[in-house]
């Protein structure tokens, strides 16, 4: 067992539980198991911390050596080492049987108090409760300390976003070299659809690592809808939203940015959401700094939006401003910190968005959202795409 201090040490939510351990069983796709062992498999493999501050990671025969080598856990075992074999001859399933090689390492450490995630597989909590175990579901200690970001994770977070910030290039010059032809905008003698704009941009992320899934290049009165993700060909004088949060398939931290562009006129209507929003994102990024409370931001949003007469989720609004002004990226396209209605506080290594948009569905929608670390001194902007409305 290591000496050296654990960096992911969530002894004091173990204590705050009187637990003697936390657990994880999934694969990689959980952002927590990603983050407390750094390793990679498709398959379901079991993370245990126990209140010593001691890590196992439990894995299939075939996965240890390259656990061994690419974790970052110096207690690997694997369910050969737990006599996995006999235990399913013993037991007639599987399923069973890994439920008491767990129950093997949990005796081996005097763990009986177990605290797990929320989402945790309930059918292995309940064979280890009639084993004699105990259960708590909890919020992921690991959740906070996913929020701060070292100095290697900001680097991450900060290459993703410069393949955004090329696929985002790529798309708008598409529509910026288009034609109006027939109330259509044509690109090289084909109709420009969103689906042509969304493979611009995983070409271009893959070709950078990346990849992408759920793009949203909405066109016209349809994205007043903030999530829908668009379809069929684009229309001059009309608003495109496109939002790009890729992931990189190596590291698999994400990055966000949205930016609305329209060819063609623009109406006053549509020129003034656009400037409020403009307005409202430029005020709100200037807050950014650590001790700021994510509510605060959130409320000086709508307040830019109210004075301008637009309606706000303030009011409970349908329309307007209907959503909070950003949210945290990391290994999840969402997490801590989220800026909106709740008093957080922000800290240095929080890396958000601040996306405050306009949505109506009589002329469609208005969102920009840049990525945003917040450093020492305040903020850094890793989003280095222009805003510009009219292309």
């Amino acid at each position: 067992m290591t000496t050296e201090k654990n960096p992911l040490d969530i002894s004091e939510a173990l204590q705050e539980h009187k637990s003697d351990a936390f657990m994880i069983v999934g694969n990689s796709d959980n952002a927590d198991m990603y983050y407390s062992t750094h390793f990679f498999a498709s398959d379901s493999f079991a993370y245990i911390q126990t209140k010593g501050t001691e890590e196992i990671l439990l894995v299939s025969e075939m996965e240890r050596g390259r656990a061994e080598i690419e974790s970052r856990i110096a207690g690997v075992l694997t369910l050969q080492d737990c006599n996995y074999r006999d235990k399913v001859k013993e037991r007639g399933d599987p399923s069973l049987a890994y439920c008491d090689c767990l129950a093997d390492i949990l005796q081996r450490h005097g763990a009986r108090r177990i605290v797990v995630p929320r989402d945790f597989p309930y059918h292995i909590a309940q064979t280890l409760k009639e084993e004699g175990f105990s259960f708590e579901a909890i919020k992921s200690p690991f959740q906070q300390l996913r929020s701060r970001k070292n100095e290697s994770e900001i680097e991450k977070v900060r290459e993703v976003q410069d393949a955004c910030n090329l696929a985002m290039k790529a798309a708008v010059d598409m529509i910026h070299k288009s034609e109006e032809m027939d109330g259509k905008l044509n690109y090289h003698g084909f109709d420009l659809t969103a689906e042509k704009i969304r493979n611009q941009i995983d070409i271009t992320l893959l070709e950078h690592g990346c990849e992408s899934a759920g793009t949203i290049v909405a066109c016209g009165m349809g994205s007043a809808n903030p999530h829908w993700e668009g379809t069929g060909v684009l229309r001059p004088d009309e608003p495109i939203v496109i939002d790009i949060f890729p992931r990189s398939k190596k590291n698999r931290y994400y990055a966000d940015m949205t930016r609305t562009v329209l060819k063609g006129e623009v109406s006053d209507r549509l020129a003034n959401m656009y400037e409020a929003v403009l307005v409202a994102q430029q005020v709100a990024t200037e807050m950014v700094k650590p001790g700021v409370k994510c509510n605060e931001i959130h409320g000086k949003v709508c307040d830019v939006f109210e004075e301008r007469g637009y309606d706000t989720t303030r009011s409970g609004s349908s329309v307007g401003f209907i959503h909070s002004t950003g949210h945290g990226v990391g290994l999840e396209i969402h997490e801590s910190p989220y800026v909106g209605e709740r008093e957080i506080v922000l800290e240095a290594g929080n890396i958000i968005t601040i996306e405050p948009g306009l949505y109506y569905p009589d002329v469609g929608g208005i969102r920009l959202e840049d990525l945003i670390l917040v450093t020492d001194e305040g903020f850094e902007n890793l989003t280095e795409m222009e805003k510009m409305f009219v292309v």
